[in-house]
């Protein structure tokens, strides 16, 4: 997919997540860094099967993808870890989204200190034309720390199936 295409996609889905506002912390107790965290990404029909989103591509939805994601947390007593698995289903623009609201001390990727992961594999596509599963799985993520100090992108690379036979008349050889 185009890097620039796929970054307006991106920029115009970040301008609706609400945030919520910071829970007051009890005294006496210090406040740990923590981010709201969101991870999406797209799931598209490579219609010419040629592992790249064209302009014969579109994007699929009611597909399900399973997300593993794996947080660490900052706490000076433990070394504490998140961890979260869930399946989501496209929207009707082929993206997927789970949102995690605020936790204590988990921060953005971006940190070095903390090392936080996740993965997305596709499940399966709700298109009879569009089934065979061509990128399947992805852990290449991007984090993306908007200007609000508590909020955490994670925008992984996109999904696809491809067509059981390619359409010659439509692609080509």
């Amino acid at each position: 997919m185009n890097p620039i295409v796929f970054l307006l996609l991106l920029s115009l889905f970040t301008t609706s997540l609400e945030v919520e506002p910071a829970k007051p912390r009890l005294p006496g107790k210090p406040r740990l860094p923590s981010s709201h965290i969101t991870v999406m990404g797209f799931v598209y029909c490579d219609t010419c099967s040629n592992n790249k989103f064209s302009r014969h591509s579109y994007f699929l939805s009611g597909a399900e993808v399973k997300i593993d994601c794996m947080f660490k947390a900052l706490s000076a007593k433990t070394k504490e870890q998140i961890t979260v698995s869930v399946n989501r289903t496209t929207d009707n623009y082929g993206m997927y989204k789970l949102e995690i609201p605020a936790v204590d001390g988990v921060k953005c990727a971006e940190d070095p200190d903390v090392a936080s992961s996740c993965q997305v594999n596709l499940m399966w596509s709700s298109s009879s034309s569009c089934d065979v599963p061509s990128f399947r799985s992805t852990s290449n993520e991007m984090a993306v720390k908007a200007r609000r100090e508590n909020l955490c992108i994670y925008s992984l690379t996109p999904l696809s199936y491809k067509p059981s036979k390619k359409d010659i008349a439509l692609c080509g050889n």
